[in-house]
């Protein structure tokens, strides 16, 4: 499911759960620092906002959203498809993604813009050629892909841009790509960066030194039981943060979880993309998820070299979800709902 010189001040910088700052990579002009991340991942909807969706976002404290447009690939075939004048949802489409950061922004809660490639019953961390042609039929369309994206995010002002999720061949096969490829970002884009690593990829990713923040998915699987309880959830935590403890400190990076989230059934401290398979038969459990919210930020506060995350995932109007989501990762309506809000909204 899923930075250029060394930073020795960031890792300086006292920061409590929500209101103390993040710093800037110093090879840049400096821009505005931020409140530690709490957002939400969009589902971009079918259809332009039936009603403004800010409101609910902001009930539960969020300052920040984040959007993704979507691009996709055939199992086994190197070329990604985005078609910007339009076949995605509204939401997904240049149109869409420009008035979702607009009314962001306008609510002063600002965005990441994610673009990210999805493959049907398939998974890009396997994604990967045998020939040279190949790798660049996907190089060419994917840097053209995320450049059309960069451009866009500049354009609106957007604060932070992720340049890939979870291509674990792809970035230990082809690392002179990304390199290349962050220096062209930079080129259109002046904000900061971050990529998508998947939960058991991060510490393999040979580029941070050129990236603002370690990105990555927090979806470690912590505890198999039904419903897992919290203290057995934060102690199963523990070697996880003295991972990233050390890794954010030898890097010089703050780690951000660009994606973390549990379905609300049974047994969903454990390894959640499992039980996506056959979720229509699980059985609902909102107190298990429920309890592993209230852990992650119970373990996570205070921690110094954490940034926040985004929740994967929120429905504006509860529009584009695909018929489970009383069982979904989302929150809304459900007993995690009250956690995130009393942790988003600790001032």
């Amino acid at each position: 499911m899923r930075i250029p010189v060394i930073l020795s001040i960031i890792l300086g910088v006292s920061l409590s759960f929500h209101c103390k700052k993040v710093q800037n990579r110093a090879d840049r002009a400096p821009l505005q620092a931020f409140d530690r991340v709490c957002g939400l991942t969009l589902v971009a909807p079918p259809e332009p906002f039936p009603e403004d969706p800010f409101p609910p976002i902001k009930s539960v404290h969020a300052n920040w959203i984040s959007v993704i447009p979507y691009a996709f690939q055939e199992q086994n075939k190197a070329e990604v498809h985005f078609n910007e004048h339009g076949w995605q949802w509204w939401g997904e489409r240049p149109e869409g993604v420009r008035a979702t950061i607009q009314q962001a922004h306008a609510a002063g809660i600002r965005a990441m813009l994610k673009p990210q490639v999805y493959q049907h019953n398939g998974w890009t961390g396997v994604i990967g050629f045998g020939t040279e042609a190949d790798w660049k039929i996907w190089e060419d369309t994917y840097t053209r892909y995320i450049l059309f994206f960069a451009e866009l995010a500049q354009q609106e002002q957007v604060e932070l841009f992720c340049i890939g999720t979870e291509f674990n061949r792809a970035i230990q096969e082809r690392p002179e790509f990304w390199h290349n490829l962050i220096r062209k970002i930079g080129l259109v884009y002046h904000g900061k960066l971050t990529y998508s690593a998947n939960w058991d990829d991060w510490e393999r990713v040979p580029f941070w030194k050129e990236l603002d923040y370690i990105g990555l998915g927090g979806y470690f699987p912590l505890i198999e039981a039904e419903t897992p309880a919290v203290s057995t959830l934060k102690t199963a935590w523990d070697p996880i943060k003295k991972r990233l403890a050390a890794f954010s400190k030898d890097q010089g990076k703050p780690i951000l979880f660009t994606e973390y989230g549990y379905l609300s059934v049974d047994n969903c401290g454990w390894r959640n993309w499992e039980l996506e398979q056959g979720i229509q038969s699980r059985r609902i459990n909102e107190q298990a998820q429920a309890n592993c919210y209230q852990a992650m930020f119970e373990a996570m506060q205070g921690e110094n070299w954490w940034a926040g995350g985004f929740l994967w995932k929120w429905f504006p109007n509860m529009r584009g979800h695909e018929g489970y989501p009383e069982r979904d990762y989302t929150p809304q309506g459900k007993q995690a709902e009250r956690v995130l809000a009393h942790w988003y909204g600790e001032k």
